[in-house]
């Protein structure tokens, strides 16, 4: 029963990355085709983002009302559907209405999918959340490489994605029906309801603004890598865009092979030594000045940064709230990276350069190695730790060990 569990809960997270990764293959036919430019683009897939964080809030009160299976079937299905949106838009105002929609669905979805995932790690008793992110990571270059290959081909962006759709809507119910019944949070159990809208608060905030850090990153590693290469290091286009590739690479592989490191070390060495990786690679980026320097720079930060949102989320799920409110909770804090990442290092950098961008990205990702303390919570399989400082390991590993 566990293991059908964890092959459900599994297919969702890979069916909700395939939704993204096939979406943003044929981004640039679906501009091309509405004839829209980059700036306007910009600002209508920002409503993504924008939508997200409009349903945060509210995202733990949904989750409670329709029960942990059934929420994570119905609005995963919801999150599929709403990618023929952006196929269908005739011009930029209805695709910026499609895209908040679709964000909307991303946010609730993301929220569903992270609660069950935490159930389900927590009736195995060890952890999965790493290599559940992973999954969505492997969904969402399997969507980007299908959209590729349908480029290719020449088909139609309306096309592709109207059938993807439909596909992945009809694929998510079917692989959430081994999902857990019992769900923690649902109505049916008994527990007590979260509030219809709900900000984090406490340790929630805390492990949300740990979140925050990594998404920021990856955020800034995303949109400004490859152009940091260019700019600083002088790279070619070929060579500048590898950057983003090292960074990727190693925060999937990282992923995906997280939750045994998890289980060796615990979640607080893990965050701490990942935190302080990634701002050693973020102190090598900043001092590149050839992309020889900064390639290992790059690939340091994805390593260190990759469990970080995993761990929070189930962390956030044992902190005695309803574990859908306080997943919600951290991912109201992590989605604002989205608004503020690439605007924050675009402005940097017009205001003084790129590599003061990045000496911000480092001193965020070094307070994650500060803040490991608060993952003691995302522990599986063990005795509750006190309370502690923030830099207080898992005391515990020590006396098992012995």
């Amino acid at each position: 029963m566990i293991s059908r569990e964890r092959l459900a809960i599994s297919g969702l997270f890979a069916v909700h990355g395939a939704v993204t990764g096939s979406l943003a293959s044929r981004i640039p036919a679906l501009a091309g085709g509405l004839h829209i430019s980059p700036g306007p683009l910009g600002l209508a897939l920002l409503m993504q983002a924008v939508g997200g964080l409009l349903t945060m809030p509210f995202a733990g009160r949904l989750v409670y009302r329709l029960g942990g299976r059934r929420g994570a079937r119905l609005l995963v299905m919801c999150w599929c559907a709403a990618l023929a949106l952006p196929a269908v838009a005739p011009g930029l105002a209805a695709l910026s209405v499609a895209f908040l929609i679709f964000g909307m669905a991303a946010g609730v979805s993301d929220v569903a999918i992270n609660a069950q995932g935490a159930r389900v790690e927590e009736r195995l008793g060890k952890s999965i959340m790493s290599s559940l992110h992973g999954l969505w990571s492997l969904g969402s270059f399997l969507g980007a490489g299908i959209g590729a290959v349908m480029a290719g081909a020449q088909v139609g962006y309306r096309a592709h994605l109207l059938v993807a759709a439909a596909v992945l809507a009809l694929l998510a119910p079917v692989l959430g029906g081994g999902l857990p019944a019992d769900s923690t949070g649902e109505a049916a159990a008994g527990a007590p309801a979260p509030p219809r809208f709900s900000l984090p608060t406490g340790v929630v905030l805390l492990l949300g603004l740990l979140a925050f850090c990594s998404a920021f990153a990856e955020g800034s590693a995303v949109n400004w890598s490859a152009i940091y290469l260019d700019k600083v290091t002088g790279a070619s286009d070929a060579v500048a865009a590898a950057g983003y590739t090292m960074f990727a690479c190693t925060m999937s592989v990282m992923r995906l092979s997280g939750d045994l490191i998890v289980g060796r070390f615990g979640p607080v060495r893990t965050v701490r030594v990942g935190g302080t990786v990634s701002a050693c690679g973020g102190a090598l980026i900043v001092f590149a000045d050839s992309p020889v320097m900064a390639y290992p720079g790059f690939a340091m930060l994805g390593l260190g940064i990759a469990v970080v949102v995993p761990l929070a989320f189930s962390a956030a799920s044992r902190t005695g709230q309803n574990p859908g409110q306080a997943i919600a909770g951290v991912a109201t804090v992590s989605y604002g990276s989205s608004l503020a990442a690439p605007a924050i290092v675009g402005g940097i950098a017009d205001a003084v350069n790129l590599q003061t961008a990045f000496v911000l990205i480092t001193l965020l990702v070094a307070c994650i190695a500060v803040g490991a303390g608060l993952m003691r919570t995302a522990a599986v399989g063990r005795a509750e730790q006190p309370a502690g400082d923030l830099g207080a390991d898992l005391d515990v590993q020590a006396g098992e060990k012995a």
